[in-house]
Order: structure tokens, then C-alpha cells, then sequence
């Protein structure tokens, strides 16, 4: 046991480290959330929503702070002991320096324990809500956000302008104009549209429109009439590969839980790159 000279100096330690690792968060969850700002501005999302999405990025920024923020408050703990002069009288009443070590060597198992956690389940979680809310906010700016008028950039390279909402959903005088593939530019007008969602996916059905293609590469380009013409928005609303009629979700390192890191699936294709790159550096 540590005694109550331990305890002591494992709660003004970890009173510190609480303090510090607070302060520290929101100052920096702050900055990140100010760049983020625009999902009030330009995509009319609520406080609660902004606060939402971008709260869920605040433990993998405690997994980063943490052991900053551990180191400070033991120097902070170490310079209030040597200026109140309670050292000097711990050594005059004959105690060891282990006693003093063990008391940091406690608050540093206790920090370890919280990021062990944090790293194994919260973080891995956090990353899949934000990455679940975010395309539900990206699904709903052309169902609900877009305003009538203007030319709203749901991602990069990819912008929409409607002319006009109606009560039951349908948008007309579409315009969508799509940047994202380098080697060619699409652009698609269409007299109107709706959101459909099904099991394969979420798709603006545009009717009695064009589209009209440019590669880079050619001088002119190709445009095709269509009277109806599914745009996949599944990108957005978070779908992933499907695999026996539902759809499954490729997640990344940094979304996977750590028993999935453990004992992965045979059939993961992170693992499948994983064992090729293995393959080429024996080879």
C-alpha cells in the first residue's frame, strides 16, 4: 500500500493530470472544431449536430494528450513538493524515494489503464459514429439542405443547384456537376428528381435530363439523353461493399476495435493487403 503520504501524491498527480489533459483537449478540440464550422454556415446543421460530430473526435485526441499531459502534471506534482519544502521533511522523517516513486508509478498505471481503453473500444467507436453521421449529414444536404438558387459543394468537385423544392420531396431544375474523376468531367441537368433509398443503396433519380461528359484528353465532349438516370449518393449515406444482399462496411486500422486487430477475419481485405505486401518483401 502506498499510505497516506502516497495518496496524497497520487491525488494532487492525478488532479493535474486531469486538469492539464482537459485544458488541453479543448483547446485543441476547439480549433479543430472551428474548421468545421461550415456544417452551421453552408450546411445548415444545428449547434447540437456541430457539437456532436465534432465532440466524437475528442478521444483520439485524449490518446495523443495523455501522456503529455501525465509527464506535466508529475513535474508540476515533483516542483509543488520541492517549494513547499514537503521533500525535504519527507526525507528528514526517513522515507525512501520508492515510496515517492510508487506513487507516480500508480498514477501512471491508472492513465494507461483509461488510454488502454480508450484505444481498444471508445476511440475505434467514435471514429465509426462520426464517420456514420457524417454521411447521413452528406446524404441529406441534396434531400434537405440544398437550397433553391444557390450552388451548395457537397464535397470536393462535386456541386448541386436545384431551382426549386416542392412539399412532397421533388426537386426540380437539377444541376450536378461532377469534378471528383480527373481524367473526365460530368456534368447533369435535369428537369427533376427525388432521393430514393433501398437496400442497394441511396440514388437522386433524375428525369427527362442530359448528361454531358468531357474527357481531358478529347476536345469535344460526349452528351447523352436520358429520361431517367440514377445517381448513387450511397457514398454519402455510408454504404459499403455488399456481400449477400446487405451491405457491409470496409472499416479502416484506426475504425477496427483491438480484437479485430487480434484475430481479424480471413476474408478482411486489410488483412488480404497485408499478407501481399508481406508476400513482395520475402520476394
Amino acid at each position: 500500500m502506498m499510505g497516506s503520504i502516497g495518496w496524497y501524491i497520487f491525488r494532487t498527480t492525478f488532479s493535474a493530470f486531469l486538469l492539464i489533459l482537459f485544458s488541453l483537449t479543448a483547446v485543441i478540440w476547439l480549433t479543430h472544431a472551428l474548421r468545421d464550422i461550415d456544417l452551421m454556415t453552408d450546411q445548415g446543421q444545428t449547434i447540437l449536430v456541430f457539437i456532436g460530430i465534432t465532440g466524437l473526435i475528442i478521444p483520439q485526441l485524449i490518446l495523443i494528450i495523455a501522456p503529455i499531459a501525465l509527464m506535466i502534471a508529475i513535474a508540476h506534482s515533483l516542483n509543488k513538493l520541492a517549494n513547499d519544502s514537503e521533500i525535504i521533511v519527507m526525507n528528514a522523517a526517513g522515507m525512501s524515494p520508492w515510496r515517492l516513486f510508487r506513487a507516480f508509478l500508480a498514477a501512471a498505471v491508472v492513465v494507461s489503464v483509461i488510454v488502454g481503453v480508450i484505444a481498444a473500444y471508445v476511440s475505434p467507436k467514435c471514429i465509426r459514429e462520426l464517420r456514420r453521421w457524417a454521411a447521413e449529414v452528406r446524404a441529406d444536404l441534396v434531400a434537405n439542405i440544398v437550397q433553391p438558387g444557390r450552388f451548395t459543394t457537397i464535397e470536393r468537385g462535386l456541386t448541386f443547384h436545384i431551382r426549386e423544392r416542392q412539399a412532397n420531396g421533388l426537386l426540380l431544375g437539377i444541376f450536378v456537376d461532377d469534378l471528383r474523376d480527373p481524367n473526365e468531367r460530368a456534368t447533369f441537368l435535369a428537369e427533376q428528381g427525388q432521393i430514393v433509398k433501398s437496400d442497394k443503396g441511396t440514388f437522386l433519380v433524375l428525369k427527362d435530363g442530359s448528361v454531358q461528359r468531357h474527357p481531358t484528353a478529347q476536345r469535344d465532349p460526349t452528351i447523352v439523353i436520358f429520361d431517367r438516370y440514377a445517381f448513387d449518393l450511397s457514398h454519402f449515406a455510408g454504404g459499403g461493399q455488399e456481400s449477400n444482399g446487405a451491405q457491409e462496411t470496409n472499416y479502416s486500422v484506426s475504425e477496427r476495435y483491438l480484437w479485430e486487430l487480434f484475430a481479424p477475419n480471413p476474408t478482411d481485405p486489410i488483412k488480404s493487403q497485408g499478407n501481399f505486401r508481406r508476400k513482395c518483401m520475402i520476394a
